[in-house]
């Protein structure tokens, strides 16, 4: 690493203790700024560059991390944990909370009591694999070698979910991946919640053709966060729906396969099945 990289990967860690230590005074650009002996413009600039998001929204996801925290460990009420969190009001924790989670605080700490789920298990060529889905589509898909395991994972995200072991058209749409063209991937809903950095390299992934590969570096450029090539992975570790968002077709520079989620066989082996696909439609042609 170069001396100016060095010190700035320095001014960047101590602005993310900073705002760490001080989320609840909802500290604004300028004074974190400040902290770190730079320009406004210039920080925003490096902070996003190396970690991959901008101060404002780093600072929000901590601010929701404590506030989730609150609600479901200490059942406080939304007005207390706004207030706790350094916002105004309730009202700004909503906001914070839809941006952020795609649900209301209120939502999160009844534990997704008014939203129903339907699961089902189906073989793939990959194993036994769980998927799940709400009325507005594909919310989970998961390798699933235990299934008491599998259903209990997701179970975990919302614990007051209605759930209902059925499968429904919107599981069969996603299922059809596994047998049908991937240029009809359009068809199949998804129904996400993650942050806007994370929704960016999930949608990325979705570009990447079966029977190619990518690194992480290349979706950090992609999404133009060069330097957020571990953030990216995080990211990428992060992917709800298995398979049909394809975080297997990502690799290291190096071209050693990196890590998965559901293990580096599986991974290997889904690589090599879609080059074999790939390679069986040209043949026809």
């Amino acid at each position: 690493m170069k001396a100016q990289e060095h010190i700035n990967f320095n001014r960047i860690a101590d602005a993310i203790d900073y705002l760490r230590q001080n989320f609840s005074s909802q500290p604004e650009l300028a004074e974190v700024a400040e902290q770190v002996h730079v320009s406004p413009y210039h920080f925003q600039r490096m902070f996003t560059e190396w970690a991959g998001t901008s101060p404002k929204k780093f600072l929000q996801y901590i601010s929701i991390q404590h506030a989730k925290k609150m609600l479901k460990e200490e059942q406080a009420s939304l007005f207390d944990t706004a207030m706790e969190t350094g916002l105004s009001g309730a009202s700004r924790l909503h906001d914070l909370f839809v941006n952020i989670e795609g649900m209301t605080p209120g939502e999160y700490k009844n534990g997704g009591a008014n939203l129903s789920i339907n699961y089902s298990f189906a073989e793939s060529p990959f194993g036994n694999i769980l998927v799940a889905s709400t009325a507005k589509g594909i919310c989970h898909i998961a390798f699933a070698d235990d299934s008491a395991e599998a259903l209990q994972q997701l179970r975990n995200d919302f614990p007051n979910a209605k759930y209902q072991q059925i499968l429904d058209g919107m599981q069969q749409n996603a299922l059809y991946i596994f047998s049908h063209d991937w240029s009809k991937l359009h068809q199949i809903k998804l129904h996400l919640k993650g942050s806007d950095f994370q929704l960016k390299v999930w949608e990325t992934l979705l570009k990447i053709p079966m029977g190619k590969l990518t690194t992480y570096g290349n979706i950090a450029q992609h999404i133009q966060r060069p330097k957020a090539a571990r953030a990216v992975g995080t990211a990428i570790g992060d992917n709800p729906v298995a398979f049909l968002i394809p975080c297997h077709r990502v690799i290291q520079s190096s071209g050693l396969l990196g890590g998965y989620h559901w293990g580096t066989t599986r991974k290997t082996a889904m690589i090599g099945w879609e080059a074999a696909q790939v390679k069986e439609v040209r043949s026809e042609r």
